[in-house]
């Protein structure tokens, strides 16, 4: 991916009349989050046309790697689709900042044949990942499922096996629909998984489903889409089964309640068409930039993401900013110090 960002940004370079080596280019290094990669990669290789003299590096490691590498200063941003908690920003040696960048969905994405359209309900999705639905035809299943040819072969449950912001949405959710799960699995990063396999990243966990006959798993709804997956309808806390879509997680940012940190949750939001399993995710920053130069050029990166970047977010079906989100980011952005 690198090696495709600077081939892309030479070219241009070159034609402005700069002639900018790579070793001119300033290089800002990031790490974490697999949900928004898609979007991200999207962006870093948009901006060298816009400022050809930066290009990024960005590890795909997962939320959790995102965290840890912010707070060991290793990286110039993370990024997490989890909020870190209060006791990992008071570690962090100054103070970090959490900048929004566009909402998703994580969707239960499985493996049948003839790819049925399924409809759940979230405690039979929490009852599926605690192993108490162990059989594709459980009633609890053809319930909501009614002309649905169920076979009765095991599920196969697939989880992260990293540390991920991707979990997080996913275990805030069943958190919040199971009392069960949030007593004896709880939400965070990374949990013990009561039963299943692990894969690493987004891409990992696709991937097993994909290859493995009767699987059921969770990715963010861009890997489902490019991997050819089947995904469930969830039933809502208005009681709708809703697709998970770009409208649908858009309706659930809406009614969203931003505190003055901009950490928050729209998991199980409000809203006829609002889907459940939706999460933001940020860019993690510190407020004083140790490297003034750099700090400059994220600043101007962030700013440009937040504004002509929102336009690039529906074709890759993440959920723009609302105009309220956006606008109270911006201003977040206008405090990091360089």
């Amino acid at each position: 991916m690198l090696t495709k960002f600077i081939r892309k940004s030479l070219p241009l370079a070159l034609i402005a009349g700069t002639a900018l080596s790579a070793s001119a280019q300033m290089l800002i290094n990031g790490a974490g989050a697999t949900f928004p990669y898609p979007m991200y990669s999207k962006w870093f290789d948009q901006y060298t046309k816009v400022d050809p003299s930066v290009r990024f590096n960005y590890q795909s490691i997962g939320s959790g790697g995102g965290q840890k590498q912010i707070l060991a200063q290793t990286v110039d941003f993370g990024a997490s689709d989890g909020p870190m908690s209060d006791e990992n920003l008071a570690k962090a040696p100054g103070k970090i900042l959490h900048i929004p960048t566009v909402a998703g969905a994580d969707v239960v994405s499985y493996n049948l044949p003839g790819s049925p359209k399924l409809k759940l309900d979230g405690q039979t999705i929490a009852d599926i990942f605690m192993g108490r639905i162990a059989k594709w035809n459980d009633p609890k299943i053809t319930a909501q499922n009614p002309g649905v040819d169920l076979p009765g072969q095991d599920i196969v449950v697939v989880h992260r096996s990293d540390g991920s912001g991707t979990t997080y949405i996913w275990t805030d959710y069943l958190s919040s629909v199971s009392y069960a799960w949030s007593q004896e699995v709880g939400r965070n990063t990374s949990v013990k998984w009561p039963t299943g396999l692990g894969g690493k990243g987004n891409e990992g966990v696709a991937g097993l489903v994909k290859q493995t006959p009767g699987a059921l798993g969770y990715v963010e709804l861009i890997y489902a889409l490019q991997n050819h997956l089947p995904f469930a309808d969830v039933k809502n806390k208005e009681g709708n089964y809703v697709t998970p879509s770009l409208e649908s997680v858009t309706v659930a940012l809406a009614t969203a309640t931003i505190p003055d940190d901009l950490r928050f949750s729209i998991v199980n939001a409000p809203g006829a068409d609002a889907y459940p399993i939706a999460g933001a995710t940020w860019l993690l920053v510190y407020q004083n930039q140790k490297d003034p130069a750099k700090g400059k050029k994220l600043v101007e990166f962030m700013n440009w993401a937040l504004t002509d970047g929102q336009s690039m977010t529906s074709a890759l079906h993440y959920a723009p900013l609302s105009k309220n989100l956006q606008d109270r980011a911006l201003q977040r952005i206008k405090e990091i110090k360089y």
